[in-house]
């Protein structure tokens, strides 16, 4: 993917405030300080476009951003961070559960998950809504530079038990190395195909 232009379009919580479904869309989902807003800057070549945090969960809005005039990307909020306000805990599951089954553009969903933690309750939750609403999804598993090649396996393995997902499902991606962006792209590529045609990306 050769990124041309790669803008912020807006932010929003509920549906009246979201862009007009007009564009296909690719979001990205995971826990909080999973490196969502590492990927997607690494993926579009644009160090500052999503604004990282030294303190997980400060993200609690969607954000959609325009790439190429094409489509967008769009960064849910983050979960499971404990220092996080209960009343922001409780928005998290219907803001995010409402744009799954509501966003008619919606193509994908980018999860992440962190080579160095077994999936928790939310992380299995999200996977359910996006089975349910049969919605493709694009499994990565971040942070692998922190793991020495020889023990990648022995940390995947909790994470394939939790979900149930087969090895081949999942990407490998550090934003340190920039290992897995080619293959993310194409996994995002083929998501953005899905019932648009083969010239959409063209």
């Amino acid at each position: 993917m050769i990124i041309h232009s790669a803008v912020f379009d807006k932010s929003a919580t509920r549906p009246a405030n979201y862009p007009p479904a007009e564009l296909p869309e690719v979001a990205f989902a995971g826990r909080s300080n999973v490196g969502k807003s590492s990927l997607i800057n690494v993926l579009v070549n644009r160090r500052g476009l999503v604004r990282t945090s030294s303190t997980p969960g400060r993200t609690q809005l969607l954000n959609f951003f325009i790439i190429n005039d094409a489509f967008s990307l769009v960064d849910l909020p983050g979960y499971g961070f404990a220092k996080v306000p209960l009343a922001v805990k409780k928005e998290w599951g219907p803001m995010v559960r409402t744009f799954l089954e509501s966003r008619t553009s919606l193509r994908a969903v980018v999860l992440l998950f962190d080579i160095r933690r077994v999936p928790r309750e939310e992380d299995l939750q999200l996977l359910d809504w996006l089975e349910e609403f049969e919605i493709p999804t694009i499994p990565v598993i971040t942070k692998a530079d922190k793991i020495g090649r020889g023990h990648r396996e022995k940390q995947i393995k909790p994470i394939l038990e939790a979900t149930g997902l087969p090895r081949d499902a999942f990407t490998l991606f550090s934003a340190t190395t920039r290992e897995g962006k080619d293959e993310i792209w194409e996994r995002i590529e083929e998501g953005l195909r899905f019932g648009q045609g083969e010239g959409m990306l063209e």
